[in-house]
């Protein structure tokens, strides 16, 4: 599906690329500083997901933030990465290390959230 393009499509599209992490809801709304609504930023991010530019990741506390796709294959889209999130400053990172989950036969793999929680390199104590 053609969806249009949109000042605020291209704000929030420039603001994951320039982000070197993952981004919530709330850290987006927080740089926009009032120029574009929570509901807007929602619809933005459904779409940008469900058309395969960012993938979601899920906190151990249930919290989404999201990550520009950056070597995604259209055909296969599956981040099978791990994730680290820092119990400190709550910065959420891609790692780039991937993984091969074997399943059992019959099954088919859709979504993994592979989520490390410790402290980053700048809060370890």
């Amino acid at each position: 599906m053609k969806r249009r393009n949109t000042p605020a499509k291209n704000e929030i599209l420039t603001l994951f690329e320039n982000a070197d992490t993952a981004l919530s809801q709330d850290m987006i709304e927080q740089q926009m500083e009032g120029r574009i609504d929570r509901v807007t930023i929602y619809r933005i991010l459904n779409s940008f997901f469900e058309d395969g530019l960012i993938h979601r990741i899920t906190s151990d506390e249930g919290k989404h933030y999201y990550a520009l796709c950056t070597s995604c294959d259209k055909e296969d889209h599956q981040h099978n990465h791990f994730h680290f999130r820092c119990l400190s400053c709550n910065t959420v990172e891609c790692l780039k290390y991937e993984t091969d989950i074997p399943l059992p036969k019959g099954y088919v793999m859709e979504n993994v959230n592979l989520l490390i929680s410790g402290y980053c390199r700048s809060c370890r104590v």
